[in-house]
């Protein structure tokens, strides 16, 4: 049986798990771990980049193993949208304040789907943008505006 990377899902999915497994373990090398009792600022991403390997590997294995191939093709508007999304986010938050960059990013990502519905949208940018305004603003004090004005 000839394996073919570039077209089974379950090995894209593997090797994309151990891409961010080692990423994390990499970047978390510069901070102390500490230990389970004490954690230090390493040890969460250590241990998550670790598991994040191991499901790698297992999602991998299970992929040369089925040989299942990918059905489809690639859907490059979605992944530029969704990708457009997170961009916009880190670059609106600091300049114009977390409800506009939630709305920007709810917009820009609903139109990566098939139907695009502007009332549902819109129903979903106001109750998951009053939900992060609840948690993140009043709920764990972090230090975003609302507002950018």
């Amino acid at each position: 049986m000839k394996f073919d990377l570039r077209h089974n899902r379950d090995g894209l999915a593997g090797l994309l798990f151990l891409l961010f497994g080692v990423f994390a373990v990499v970047f978390a090398g510069d901070y102390p771990m500490g230990a389970a009792a004490r954690m230090g600022p390493g040890y969460f991403p250590t241990v998550l980049g670790g598991i994040l390997c191991l499901f790698g590997v297992y999602i991998l294995v299970r992929g040369m193993r089925s040989g299942e191939r990918v059905k489809g093709h690639w859907a490059w508007k979605p992944l530029a949208l969704i990708a457009l999304s997170i961009l916009l986010f880190g670059f609106l938050l600091d300049r114009f304040g977390m409800v506009p960059a939630l709305a920007a990013v709810f917009f820009v990502s609903a139109l990566a789907g098939h139907e695009f519905r502007f009332k549902e949208t819109l129903l979903l940018t106001v109750l998951m943008g009053a939900f992060a305004v609840g948690v993140f603003f009043y709920g764990l004090k972090l230090p975003y505006p609302l507002f950018g004005w």
